[in-house]
């Protein structure tokens, strides 16, 4: 009898062991609550590929982008406090008129609901915008527009990056293009506080910063230039400084 128990609690304890180790193997193959079976759980089929969640929500943060930006950049010009406020507002205008179009077209190809109105933080934005006026309104809108576009900047690249619809990836590549426009228009405005904008992004952060250790004082050697073998036939895409106007004319 002592032998017959001892035997099976030998076989218990290999079964237990061969289960510990099988289990991660199945606790990460496609199951409810890993991250591929919330990907495939949340797409759904297009003639343009899958459209996940997150594609869904790009679309919608596009539009909403719009729907204040817009307005935002027409009272800039309308008060027209200095030439570079009104240049911001004029790019802001043309961008998102030309990106909210392309939104609602790939949202009508793909069944996607958009929203109408801002949000109730957007509608703020806007209202704080209207009570401001001489520098308090140059600064209120350098920096509400900028944080604004500098955050989606973030959004775009994750979904151009990763999505798997051909549409989602040609409106993030127009998306990209637009912002960076408009975050260099608001910069140059002269009003925007980078150490506010760092300062909230590091409140946000919990990871610990990386890179190379901080300057000594001392000149470090200087790097190896990076330069091609042969002949190079393509061009640099844009020329130095700021944009002079949205490119409107993109596939």
């Amino acid at each position: 009898m002592r032998r017959i128990n001892g035997t099976a609690l030998i076989i218990a304890a290999l079964v237990a062991t061969v289960g510990a180790l099988a289990f991660p193997v199945w606790s990460y193959a496609d199951r409810s609550g890993t991250g591929q079976a919330n990907l495939n759980a949340s797409a759904v089929a297009t003639q343009w590929g899958p459209l996940s969640a997150t594609d869904r929500d790009f679309l919608v943060k596009v539009r909403l982008a719009g729907l204040w930006e817009l307005p935002a950049g027409q009272q800039a010009i309308e008060r027209a406090p200095t030439q570079a406020i009104r240049d911001a507002g004029d790019h802001l205008i043309v961008g998102h008129a030309d990106l909210d179009q392309r939104a609602r077209d790939v949202a009508a190809k793909l069944g996607v609901e958009l929203p109408n109105q801002p949000t109730e933080e957007q509608q703020g934005w806007l209202r704080e915008l209207s009570a401001a006026s001489g520098v308090e309104y140059e600064q209120k809108f350098a920096n509400l527009l900028r944080n604004a576009h500098g955050k989606v900047f973030s959004l775009i690249a994750q979904v151009r990056h990763t999505t798997r619809n051909s549409l989602i990836r040609q409106l993030a590549s127009d998306a990209n293009q637009t912002v960076l426009d408009h975050i260099t228009m608001l910069e140059a405005t002269g009003r925007v506080d980078f150490d506010a904008i760092a300062n909230e992004a590091a409140g946000q952060s919990t990871a610990s910063p990386t890179g190379p250790p901080a300057p000594n004082g001392n000149l470090p050697p200087a790097p190896t230039p990076v330069a091609p073998n042969g002949d190079v036939t393509s061009l640099p895409s844009t020329q130095p400084g700021p944009p002079t106007a949205i490119n409107t004319n993109r596939p």
